[in-house]
């Protein structure tokens, strides 16, 4: 069996954010023949500007993109600021999409899941999160999103929170870009 490397987008900045937490957790117990790479430095990207995106990019950029490529899915684990993503991960996406049509991110698939403490656990961030990056040419897999209410709930420590995002990141695994022929 081939490894399958996933890139991992976090949309928290915090060192003890607990998005980066779900995110290193995911990682830690990654199923056999998977392996999960936080993307780090998402806060040394510029903000995206077609000027400075030319022969030559910013160091961060060129790393992230390059992290990213070498991936074979995206796995996006955030949080939700004022009903949208974070403006990092909205940044991240645009660097990625670029230069349009042969982006880092095109045709990768790709998956959100996070929580917010809210009642809705991040569930508009999570869908701006899959728009973005269907329009900058990922394969979104919107039936894998795992908006998760961190009220009441430890999100790391609850069995059934747990189980919907080792579902998640199966799913994400195992999507399969060929359609199955009928018999």
């Amino acid at each position: 069996m081939s490894e399958t490397r996933v890139a991992v987008l976090v949309g928290s900045l915090r060192a003890d954010s607990l998005n980066r937490k779900l995110a290193e957790k995911l990682r830690d117990e990654a199923p056999d023949g998977v392996t999960l790479e936080i993307v780090e430095g998402l806060e040394q990207l510029p903000f995206y500007n077609e000027e400075i995106d030319g022969e030559q990019v910013p160091e961060a950029a060129a790393r992230i993109r390059g992290q990213v490529a070498h991936a074979d899915r995206v796995l996006v684990v955030t949080p939700e600021y004022n009903g949208t993503m974070p403006a990092v991960l909205n940044n991240a996406i645009d660097w990625l999409s670029r230069p349009y049509g042969a982006g880092a991110i095109v045709a990768k698939p790709f998956a959100v899941v996070g929580t917010t403490p809210t009642p809705y656990g991040g569930r508009w961030a999570h869908a701006d999160a899959n728009r973005s990056a269907n329009i900058a040419g990922a394969v979104v897999l919107e039936d894998v999103t795992v908006s998760q209410p961190g009220i009441e709930v430890d999100v790391l420590a609850d069995g059934e929170v747990q189980a919907k995002l080792q579902a998640a990141l199966r799913s994400l695994v195992d999507y399969d870009p060929a359609p199955s022929s009928a018999a």
